[in-house]
């Protein structure tokens, strides 16, 4: 027992004195936690490749009401999507270290009161999308069915990590129908960027479950690579590199987008140089 309550209530693999542990009031924490919001750094992974769609679109800067549109879709969406992935997984993650004491399978919240926060969060994301032009939702919404899929490729495939990137990179299509109202070459070729990025850094995140994940049958790139993760880490994000690269050329984007590639490229090449799996 702790100041805060019990300690199997606190996620196991959430960042130690995480703002939702120390200041969301209590009733809420469970909730937060279910989204994610004591981990924001995938709200970032979410959001970065809409922004970088919307400046990519966009002539004499992009629009910051646009940024800030997407910013609060992002916190809704990334928090839906958790919801949804923890209760399709609640049997799965009860039966893995690192994920057994998130709140469903910890008791924390109900599975009633988990698909309520669902339907709630998809309507905050649903008021967003209903703001920008038809093209963008009607965009928006086929993206539901990869959403909707994700959560079972771990069970039938090796390669969960690529439908990961293909659901969670599209913003980097949205972003660019958001300004534009139609697609085109330079945002396919940024998508694809970042599916790629998403490959890599997911397979290396998935390490760290891969103990179990063997144990209980549940399939990932990092069980599929193993010790040739950094060969393939080489592979993935040298082709990120070369699509973002390519996407800035077919947008006619200055230099200075290229300058950004290049430092993008270099903290790439310091995650895999650093790798400890």
């Amino acid at each position: 027992m702790t100041a805060d309550g019990p300690a199997e209530t606190r996620v196991a693999d959430a960042p130690p004195e995480n703002w939702v542990d120390r200041f969301a009031p209590r009733f809420a924490r469970p909730y937060m936690r279910l989204a994610r919001l004591d981990r924001p750094i995938g709200t970032w992974l979410l959001l970065l490749p809409c922004w970088w769609s919307i400046a990519l679109a966009s002539e004499g800067g992009p629009s910051l009401g646009l940024m800030l549109l997407f910013a609060v879709g992002a916190v809704a969406m990334r928090g839906a999507g958790c919801t949804y992935n923890d209760i399709v997984d609640r049997d799965i993650d009860a039966a893995v270290q690192r994920t057994r004491s998130r709140p469903i399978p910890s008791g924390a919240v109900g599975i009633d009161a988990a698909w309520a926060f669902l339907v709630a969060q998809c309507l905050v994301g649903l008021a967003v999308l209903l703001a920008l032009n038809t093209f963008t939702i009607l965009l928006g919404l086929a993206s539901l069915a990869l959403v909707a899929i994700y959560p079972f490729m771990k069970r039938i495939t090796y390669w969960p990590q690529i439908v990961l990137g293909l659901a969670f990179n599209w913003g980097a299509l949205m972003g660019w129908a958001a300004v534009t109202g139609s697609l085109s070459l330079a945002p396919v070729l940024l998508y694809l960027g970042a599916i790629l990025w998403t490959v890599g850094y997911d397979t290396i995140y998935a390490h760290q479950d891969k103990d179990d994940d063997a144990l209980i049958g549940v399939k990932s790139s990092a069980l599929k690579l193993g010790a040739s993760t950094r060969k393939w880490l080489w592979v993935f994000y040298g082709a990120m590199i070369a699509a973002l690269a390519a996407s800035g050329a077919a947008a006619s984007i200055g230099m200075f987008f290229y300058l950004g590639v290049a430092l993008a490229a270099a903290q790439l090449v310091w995650q895999i140089v650093k790798l400890d799996i």
